[in-house]
């Protein structure tokens, strides 16, 4: 159920502040659904991607010639302009389909994780390795139970970097009616008087809800991986 909006276009005098906190006010619970619609852009996208890059991985870490072609591969969709890879998809899925938002998001995140990943388990010492193989570990249980989490800090560095690109990207997808905070930004413009307020609050959400997800992703690795962080201060 889509929520009303008591935006005044118009003022008298056409006069209007830069930003009306009674704006936010009155639509307090449309801020409440667009951000909830955001968020949920952004996780699923971080899913999806984060899935679809440690099979890539895993796959680049056997076999290393198809580590080039994944990297090739995902890096020249990483650079297609996003409102063009939303609009590829809008014929197969249609105009404010939760896949074609999400479908290009995820794909957006998959160098930046790939490449962290596999740089990640490439760090793991030698010798660690080494003592697993003298334990038995096969090759499955070395990369499951000792190179993927000691090479956490690192993935997780990277799903830091691509959480905040997602974050930025969902803003577009306003376009195709999936925009959560965006949609404020598209309001704003899209009056017949410059509008602000809107704009403002989408994008000053936008920028909250990044440092937010990205505080809570560094939080997350200092109490997953500890030895990182006694390892920086020695």
């Amino acid at each position: 159920m889509q929520a009303s909006f008591a935006t005044p276009f118009v003022t008298q005098g056409g006069d209007r502040p830069l930003f009306e906190w009674r704006w936010v006010e009155r639509n307090s619970d449309a801020i409440a659904q667009r951000l909830g619609e955001h968020l949920a852009l952004t996780a699923t996208a971080l899913a999806i991607g984060l899935v679809v890059s440690i099979g890539l991985a895993i796959v680049s870490l056997r076999h290393r010639r198809f580590y080039a072609v994944t990297i090739g591969t995902t890096g020249a969709l990483y650079v297609i302009p996003s409102l063009a890879a939303f609009a590829l998809l809008v014929p197969f899925f249609g105009v404010g389909s939760f896949l074609s938002a999400v479908i290009p998001l995820a794909t957006y995140t998959l160098l930046i994780l790939v490449r962290n990943i596999v740089t990640g388990v490439d760090q793991v010492p030698r010798d660690v390795r080494e003592a697993a193989i003298g334990m038995g570990f096969t090759r499955s249980k070395l990369l499951w139970q000792v190179e993927l989490p000691l090479a956490l800090p690192v993935v997780i560095a990277g799903l830091r970097v691509a959480a905040v690109t997602t974050i930025g990207l969902v803003t577009v997808t306003s376009l195709l009616g999936k925009g959560g905070l965006g949609y404020f930004i598209l309001i704003g413009i899209q009056a017949p008087i410059p509008y602000p307020s809107p704009i403002i609050a989408g994008i000053v959400l936008s920028v909250v809800l990044a440092v937010a997800v990205d505080l809570v992703l560094w939080l997350s690795e200092r109490v997953l991986a500890p030895w990182a962080r006694k390892a920086a201060v020695r």
